[in-house]
Order: C-alpha cells, then structure tokens, then sequence
C-alpha cells in the first residue's frame, strides 16, 4: 500500500523494470568506463610484452633473452602452417603464437603454445608474409601488409588499420608506448596503439615526391621491391627492421636511394612531436645485409653489408669503430649479449665476435656447424641456432662462452632453411622453417 492505493501487477512490473534498467545502465557505465579507462593505461604502461614480442625479440635487435634457456629440450609439437614463412614467430606475454605467411585462406595464424591449436586466421594483403610484426604486452599484435599497419587483438579482432605507402616491413614500439612503422619504400609513421592515429607527421626517408615536376607521378605497388628485402638489394630502399633505443628516442634504419652505389645507415630520432634525421653514413657496400642490432648500452650499431663485413658504428656520430670480415654475409640479424655477437646467415658457419671497443676478436668457431637460420641467445651463456647435420635440419644448443654442443634435437621432416629462433617466456624454443613448418620445443624437467 502507497499512498492509500494498493499496488497492481503492472506497478510492480514497471517499478522492477525500471530498477533493473537503472542497474544495468549504472552497470554498464561502470564497466564501459572501466574498460576504456583500464586499457587505455596498462596498454601504454605495460609496452612491449614478455616472450619474443619482436622480430629480434627487442627494441634494440639483440637477438637475446633476459629468461634462462634450457639446455634439455624436448619436441613437443610440430605442424605446417599451410604456406611460406618469411619473417620469426612472435610469441606473446601468454605464450601465443603468431605467425605470417600466404595461403588461400589468411596471411597471419595464431597458436596456444602447449598444444599448437590454432586460435585464428585472418585474411589480409599477400604481402603480409614479408610485412613486419609485434606484439604488446596485453596481446595485441600489429602487422604491416599491402599499404597498411593492421592491428588485432589476441583473439584476432580487428582493432584498427591504418594506410602507409608500401609495406611495412619494419614495426617496433617507442618508448613511450606507440607503434613505429617503416616500409620498405622508406615511409616512416608513428601510431597510436591503442587508435592506429598519427602521432606526428609521416617522414618519407626517400623525400617527398614532387608533383609540380611529375604530375603525372603514379604511386608504385605496395609489394614493390619486396623479394630484393631477404638480401638488402637494390629494388628494397628500406630492407631491414630499425633498430630502437627507447630511452633516447633515436633510431637506425638501412636505406639503399635508388642510383647510389652503397646503402647508407640512417640514425633517426622521434621527440614526440615529430621525427628527425640526425645523420646518415654511406658505408654499407652492396646493400645491407643485416637489420642494424644496438649494443646493451645504446652506445654502438652493428650491422653487416653485403661484401661480408661486420661494422660496429658509433650510435652519436656515425663514425665506423671497426670493420671485421665474416668471411660471409650475416644476413638477417646478429645476437647481441653481454658484448658477444653471434652473426646469422644461411651461407657462413656459427661463430661468436667479442668486442674490444677499436677492434674486433673472433671468440671462437664452429665451422663444423653451416648457418640455417638465426641463432639466438639467452641468459645462463645458452644458444640456439638450427643446422644440417648430415641430411636433417637440426636445432643446436651451444654454450655461449665456448660454442660447444650442448644438446642436438632434429626437426623432424624440414627441409630448406629456417627464418628466425624465437625463446618462450617459459624457456621454450619455437623454430620457423622457409617452407612453412613449426617446431616446438619444451624444457624438460
């Protein structure tokens, strides 16, 4: 009773229903604040995430891992993915896998690491398999295409897409929590996470086109260039991942300008407000032969040219250190820890270089062991690096300080050559052949 009149049915029903829609709008509210709120910070503060996030692992390309490697490895799943792999497994803080390559179907697969169950498979441009890629530590990956930085999250939903002139074939993070792309065409953006936005205005490493001159100026295809990138050849101005120092905000790029005779080393700093060139040094003959890699400190840039020489280069002024001959060319990458440096390449052997500030010193050899694929390095002076042992592609663990053998596991039915060792959070090691296979192997207790 209210107000001297009994309460029907229909008042109860509406003032219940009205209770309930006032709940759940305060509900909602509270949760869509929560979310927007919630992810908007951790997504800048937590960064690039645990695991192998990146092409070399981190920003600065060392081809290292703080977590302590295994050396007693077991296969625990292997499976094709169904086309080419070009670039390395990124694996996320929870041990996701992505993975890019061309099939009829999608260009970009996800795995759950204990068990190699695919989780998705998106469509995107052909070119995806060549494109850069990373992951953030809330799981949200972001990969270059056909004319676009793509992003999904972990469960591979479409985030965001955002346009660029090329492929990008480089994606890194800033240190203040946004995505750096570089496309093979040498377009240079900064983008927002969580927005795909620009942060500031795009920097083309080629110079602006002149339209007043050349109206008539057609853009080229986006997949330009690209089968020249493996090696750093001519048709690929911009072949490698950039190297990033996150403190400083500078950055290093490979450019090779169309009608020069070398490929120059470019040091690049982004403020937050714009990105600016510091200084170029054309000292990498042939071409690049590797993605330039950042010593711990950010004092010293290594990268290789395609007449087989290794260069240290100093990080402020672009002077050269020192040259050393590898006897090969170190394509892809070089592991960077502790001083020591590891080179890849799938046309040398494994052997590690020490540092000595004005010179060079080879650490020791292992010409038994021919290169396929880039070897990595992880904490407690455990390598990785896949060989041919005998007709069987084999994954190697070494001792860093020695280069001895610790442990050999084949790669059961591989054939070809591998495009990068990437090392779990948890001390797993997840190999990627050329021909589309992965393995995954898990310490044993």
């Amino acid at each position: 009773m209210r107000n001297g009149r009994r309460q029907t049915g229909r008042d109860r029903r509406t003032r219940t229903g009205a209770k309930v829609l006032a709940l759940t709008g305060a509900g909602l509210f509270a949760l869509t604040a929560c979310a927007y709120g919630s992810t908007k910070v951790d997504d800048i503060g937590v960064g690039p995430g645990k695991g192998w996030p990146l092409a070399f692992r981190d920003a600065h390309n060392s081809g290292s891992t703080p977590v302590t490697g295994s050396r007693k490895l077991a296969l625990n799943w292997s499976r094709p993915v169904g086309g080419p792999v070009a670039q390395p497994v990124m694996i996320g803080g929870d041990g996701q896998l992505y993975v890019t390559t061309r099939t009829s179907a999608c260009e970009i697969l996800s795995f759950q690491m204990p068990t190699g169950r695919k989780r998705f498979c998106n469509p995107m441009g052909p070119s995806a398999v060549d494109g850069g890629s990373a992951v953030d530590g809330t799981g949200n990956v972001y990969v270059g295409d056909d004319g676009a930085v793509n992003s999904f999250n972990n469960l591979g939903q479409p985030r965001w897409r955002t346009p660029a002139a090329g492929t990008p074939v480089s994606v890194q993070f800033t240190g203040d929590g946004n995505v750096l792309s570089v496309t093979q065409s040498g377009q240079i953006d900064v983008m927002s996470r969580q927005t795909g936005d620009r942060k500031v205005p795009t920097v083309q490493l080629l110079g602006d086109p002149d339209f007043l001159t050349t109206p008539a100026l057609n853009r080229p295809p986006d997949g330009q260039g690209l089968e020249d990138c493996a090696t750093g050849g001519p048709q690929c101005p911009v072949a490698n991942v950039s190297a990033v120092d996150q403190k400083s905000g500078r950055f290093y790029a490979t450019v090779w300008k169309p009608g020069e005779g070398d490929a120059e080393l470019v040091a690049l700093t982004y403020n937050g407000k714009n990105v600016q060139t510091d200084w170029s040094a054309k000292m990498l003959t042939e071409g690049s032969a590797t993605s330039p890699a950042l010593s711990a400190d950010g004092s010293t840039v290594y990268v290789g040219d395609n007449t087989n020489r290794l260069l240290a280069v100093d990080a402020s002024t672009g002077k050269t250190k020192w040259t050393q001959d590898l006897g090969f060319p170190a394509r892809g990458g070089i592991s960077v820890s502790d001083g020591l440096l590891v080179p890849a390449g799938d046309e040398g052997h494994l052997m590690a270089l020490r540092d000595k500030g004005d010179r060079a010193e080879i650490a020791w050899e292992r010409k038994d062991l021919e290169l396929r694929g880039r070897p990595v390095q992880t904490a407690g002076g455990t390598g990785y690096t896949v060989a041919p042992i005998g007709d069987k592609l084999t994954l190697v663990t070494f001792d860093t300080k020695s280069g001895a053998t610790v442990q050999s596991n084949e790669l059961p039915g591989a054939e070809g050559s591998t495009v990068g060792t990437s090392v779990g959070e948890q001390g797993e090691v997840v190999v990627a052949t050329r021909i589309g296979e992965l393995f995954t192997f898990k310490p044993e207790k």
